[in-house]
């Protein structure tokens, strides 16, 4: 296994400290360094916390800034953060106006942030569990659907709605709801080797590809032939269109994501694919985002996330946000 590390045991806070540094302006480190947090925080808003294992990145600390995170709190290679982690985050963050959770539905992450919520009971707290995953099943990791690369979009939507200002309750409602318009499936054309184990998640031949993949290195739901880039498309959104039964006069964002080890390029092949497709069946692709942002460390694969968003969910999105990884407006 060839990595740019140091040592495995190592190389997430070697990594957590370079961002840190390189990101001066925007973030730094929480208490003793167990979680990253906006620089200035705002006395007026309820604050955002996330987190999950490393190997997502950008996510979920190249979203901590203005108009989306508070604080990311991170634990080692897809291993959920501790709940002393996201405790701290909480007191740290928390400015009068509570704090709204953004948790992916994975066993780990959901059982430590609901602890962490208990053990810091004196804070107004609510959690909003992330399920936009296509398959029902989930994996090993979860129960019901998993949060994938649509939790962008619930960080991104929620992140603006609380530097408008928008009330703990309000955030949670419009988390809950959002559950029910994102949906995302992944594919991926080989497994990934994680640096503690340095064993390969799984292995495929030349001529096969995973179908329904999560963001931990997992296989899919269903191994298949590999096929053209069209073919893969239609049979991706397939899934996210049985589950999503968007109308013709809804508004969509159209979301590629690479898993780490795909070219741009192609990520952009992909969405152009994707949108053709939504437009021959009469759905309007309102608002677009093709990029690296929930990886799964330097897995060879990609996401497609459709999500329907009413006119407030649009200027939310449009909405001024200064993060690492997301920058427009303002």
């Amino acid at each position: 296994m060839k990595k740019f590390m140091n040592r495995a045991e190592t190389l997430v806070a070697e990594s957590l400290a370079g961002f840190v540094a390189a990101h001066e302006r925007l973030v730094v480190f929480g208490a003793d360094s167990r979680f990253v947090r906006r620089r200035n925080l705002r006395p007026d808003k309820v604050a955002l916390i996330s987190g999950g294992g490393a190997g997502h990145e950008p996510m979920h600390v190249g979203f901590v800034g203005e108009g989306m995170l508070d604080a990311a709190c991170t634990g080692h290679v897809f291993t959920s953060p501790t709940p002393d982690q996201i405790i701290a985050a909480i007191r740290e963050t928390d400015r009068g106006e509570g704090c709204l959770l953004i948790v992916k539905n994975y066993d780990g992450d959901v059982m430590n942030f609901e602890m962490a919520a208990e053990l810091a009971a004196e804070h107004r707290i609510a959690t909003v569990i992330v399920r936009d995953d296509v398959n029902p099943s989930g994996s090993k990791r979860s129960q019901g659907r998993r949060g994938v690369a649509g939790t962008l979009v619930f960080e991104k939507l929620l992140g603006a709605a609380a530097e408008a200002r928008w009330r703990l309750d309000d955030l949670s409602a419009l988390g809950e709801d959002l559950n029910d318009r994102i949906r995302t499936v992944g594919v991926s054309l080989s497994g990934v080797t994680v640096p503690e184990t340095e064993r390969e998640t799984f292995v495929l031949n030349e001529d096969e590809m995973e179908m329904g993949v999560g963001i931990h290195g997992e296989p899919g739901r269903a191994r298949l032939k590999f096929a053209t880039a069209d073919e893969i498309v239609e049979t991706m959104l397939k899934a996210i269109l049985k589950d999503l039964e968007p109308k013709r006069s809804d508004k969509l964002l159209l979301f590629i994501n690479g898993f780490g080890g795909t070219p741009v390029s192609e990520l952009y092949l992909a969405y152009n694919s994707t949108r053709a497709r939504l437009q021959s069946l009469g759905l309007t692709v309102a608002r677009s985002l093709v990029g690296t942002y929930v990886t799964s460390l330097g897995m060879a694969g990609l996401s497609i996330t459709v999500a329907g968003l009413e006119e407030r969910e649009l200027s939310l999105w449009d909405a001024p946000v200064n993060t690492a990884a997301l920058r427009w407006g303002g």
